[in-house]
């Protein structure tokens, strides 16, 4: 008796206990013909009202949104954000009305901003150039692999590399003010040779990068809608090209600035609604103990305990050198990091 109430203790958090049959047993694992054996101990209920008990996935393989909204998602609401940023770059381009036009409208304005760009409106652009489809959907799965300490090194992987390049924009600002490139400065200092070679790695990051932005917000619409995954990665792109086209780098800026404003809101949203507003989960207490309970259910491993809020966790720690040293890449030789350098203004 004693050694049973022991193992049925060890399988307990507060009031919810797991049984034995369900240590181990996930929805993608267990599911055999549509159906799993995976039990929602904490009673919580999908976004149709219905039961998670034996699903597989969390959406039960159907879009919980109408294509038709996937549809508006990429055609309307890009067109209507294209068409709001190049008419903020058309009504700060009037206040500079008064001007000789050949000042501002030029090839050189357009490529550089001419590099008037303030430091807040800077600060929101690096925040939205370096909030990626990764930010949300890497870090969240970081999270279920290697528990607290993924999304903690994906972070902290991630500001190292701007701190370091914030610096290096300083520098610039002073000793190449009239630069236009990053590629400029490694021509002038190291030759041709060098040249090529950042050339070379420089395309490669902007492909690498710019497709995986493309195919990460397509995956999410595709998720959220069923919309094509193939017309997605096409469609979305358009609205950029748009406001970029007739903007120039001063309309990525106003873009920037209003991403950055979208991801505020939506990360206070969020938080206060999982933390403290009316949800299935409220408050930390609820939040702390449901991840107690998904440790006894599926305890990481290489973690202490097989915790899910443990730092010491040795997949979490080679993620986190992993993402250390490849950021560094995916920002010094990435141009959009060093546009913000050469187009803010040097006061």
């Amino acid at each position: 008796s004693g050694i049973m109430d022991s193992m049925m203790g060890a399988n307990c958090v507060g009031d919810f206990c797991v049984p034995l049959s369900q240590i181990g047993v996930t929805p993608a694992g267990s599911c055999v013909d549509g159906m799993s054996s995976w039990k929602n101990v904490h009673g919580y209920l999908n976004f149709k009202g219905e039961s998670y008990d034996g699903s597989c996935s969390f959406f039960g393989g159907t879009p919980a949104l109408p294509e038709g909204l996937g549809w508006f998602l990429i055609i309307g609401v890009g067109a209507i954000f294209a068409i709001f940023t190049s008419a903020i770059v058309y009504l700060t381009n009037q206040a500079l009305a008064n001007e000789d036009e050949k000042d501002w409208n030029n090839s050189e304005h357009f490529s550089t901003a001419g590099r008037t760009i303030s430091a807040g409106i800077t600060a929101a652009d690096v925040v939205s150039k370096w909030t990626w489809a990764a930010t949300l959907l890497q870090s969240s799965n970081v999270a279920y692999k290697f528990g607290v300490s993924g999304p903690f090194w994906y972070a902290s992987g991630a500001t190292i590399q701007v701190l370091l390049f914030s610096i290096l924009a300083i520098e610039i600002k002073r000793k190449c003010p009239a630069i236009h490139t990053v590629l400029e400065v490694v021509l002038v200092r190291w030759g041709t040779a060098a040249h090529l070679v950042f050339l070379f790695f420089c395309l490669l990051t902007n492909l690498i990068v710019t497709a995986m932005l493309i195919l990460g917000g397509s995956a999410v619409v595709n998720a959220l809608t069923g919309v094509s995954t193939y017309a997605a990665s096409f469609l979305i792109p358009l609205g950029v090209v748009g406001y970029t086209a007739f903007g120039g780098l001063k309309g990525t800026y106003y873009a920037s600035f209003t991403h950055t404003a979208i991801i505020y809101i939506a990360l206070l949203t969020f938080m206060f609604k999982v933390y403290a507003g009316p949800s299935d989960l409220g408050s930390t207490d609820k939040v702390h103990t449901n991840l107690a309970i998904s440790a006894i259910r599926n305890p990481i491993e290489g973690n202490n305990n097989g915790s899910h809020l443990t730092m010491f966790s040795r997949s979490g720690l080679i993620f986190g050198i992993v993402n250390i040293v490849g950021n560094f890449g995916t920002v010094f030789v990435d141009q959009s990091y060093w546009q913000g350098a050469i187009a803010c203004r040097p006061s």
